[in-house]
């Protein structure tokens, strides 16, 4: 298991942990067979306090299945930020996550981003198990980056 973050897709995650911060940032990646080209900043609508917790909702959901047409590419799964916490996955994510997507997370302590890792939950949902996750070290493409907004 293995997932390509493409240029710019990087520094875009990392970016969006920094602005949405103390909050937890939310976003869809976009691409094909493991290689990432594109990231969808989404809206954090959490009823639970985003602080601690990111929701994508329904909506959401399908402007980025949406947008993945659009650019030749496919729905990839999802990364979000944990605000002065590791970038393992918690109880929680392993509540919510679904076994076909990757899951990046961005820890991201005190405004500044550190590690970042990428998980993919077992078929019997049982527990994540890390991804191995490559950077490309390129400037950011123009197109590597947008959001919705709700």
């Amino acid at each position: 298991m293995a997932l390509s973050l493409q240029a710019g897709v990087t520094e875009a995650i990392r970016a969006h942990g920094v602005e949405t911060y103390p909050n937890e940032c939310c976003g869809a990646l976009i691409g094909r067979e493991g290689a990432v080209t594109h990231i969808l900043a989404l809206p954090n609508v959490t009823d639970e306090g985003p602080r601690r917790r990111f929701r994508v909702s329904d909506r959401d959901y399908l402007q980025c299945e949406k947008r993945a047409r659009e650019l030749g590419g496919d729905l990839l799964g999802f990364y979000h930020s944990h605000p002065d916490h590791p970038a393992r996955p918690s109880q929680y994510d392993l509540d919510h996550a679904l076994p076909f997507f990757s899951y990046i997370i961005v820890a991201v302590r005190a405004g500044t981003p550190e590690d970042m890792t990428s998980w993919r939950l077992r078929e019997d949902r049982s527990a994540f198990d890390e991804e191995s996750l490559t950077h490309a070290q390129h400037n950011q493409h123009p197109d590597a980056a947008s959001s919705v907004h709700g």
